[in-house]
């Protein structure tokens, strides 16, 4: 794994933890920070030893604040285009990965931190975290997938009125509205995070990175074209190490030891 300036990754396999570290600017997103966590993201997709990802920023005020407005300033049609490709080629990354992420969102998530978390595969909240998409104060609009993917978690209406008023919410209303799986004491947020990934992690590894590809695609087609590719996808696991072992362990009594395969 590389060195990185503005980031942080610690593998203690099969989990790794990812921490956005730029607490005095409130780890807000910069062209270095995106960059830097593509290629985490990209090493830890390579790495076998690494099932479920947790996902967060340094300090207690902030998961991710934002974009850095420093930067924003000065973008002119070509720049503003190329910076909204990386961000979402990042987001992408981590939606399409087979690596279950969960967001750990200690504090604000803002613009493209809000964007950052709903790539995730599950959203936990601290009781004290901040959510939105403020970017119509600057004139902006959310461009690393904010306007399509809260829709798709909230609903059109919701996703307008917070869009389109650039209110923040709390992290209650967020998961009363869908835009946060579970909300914790900060003091606990971790600890649960933690918790949840291990039980995500000790399952079948391909059952599970299937399961995340089934639910991806079959939003995005049609009732019939999802279920065809789900029997397909249930029909290959029946081929693999891991459901032989996961039938045998259920049967015989004993803990699974499942190798991916």
């Amino acid at each position: 794994m590389a060195n990185y300036e503005n980031i942080l990754v610690e593998i203690a396999a099969p989990l790794a933890t990812v921490t956005v570290n730029r607490p005095k600017v409130l780890n807000v997103l910069n062209d270095q920070t995106i960059a830097e966590l593509d290629s985490a993201f990209a090493a830890l997709e390579q790495d076998e030893s690494v099932r479920v990802v947790i996902l967060t920023g340094s300090g207690e005020k902030a998961f991710i604040a934002g974009a850095d407005i420093n930067e924003l300033k000065v973008c002119d049609v070509p720049a503003g285009i190329h910076k909204s490709i990386r961000g979402q080629r990042l987001l992408n990354r981590i939606e399409d990965s087979r690596l279950v992420v969960i967001a750990a969102i200690n504090g604000f998530a803002l613009g493209g931190g809000c964007e950052i978390a709903m790539a995730c595969d599950i959203r936990l909240a601290a009781d004290n975290a901040r959510l939105g998409q403020p970017e119509v104060a600057l004139g902006i609009i959310p461009g690393y997938g904010g306007t399509q993917r809260l829709p798709r978690l909230v609903g059109k209406g919701k996703a307008k009125q917070l869009i389109l008023t650039g209110d923040m919410i709390n992290a209650v209303e967020a998961h009363r509205i869908g835009l946060v799986d579970e909300v914790y004491p900060a003091a606990d947020l971790m600890a649960k995070t933690t918790e949840m990934a291990g039980k995500i992690a000790a399952k079948g590894p391909f059952a599970v990175a299937t399961a995340k590809r089934c639910v991806n695609l079959g939003l995005d087609v049609d009732l019939r074209s999802g279920l065809e590719y789900e029997y397909t996808q249930f029909g290959v696991i029946c081929s693999t190490n891991d459901k032989t072992e996961g039938c045998a362990s259920f049967l015989e009594k004993r803990p699974a030891k499942f190798t991916g395969r």
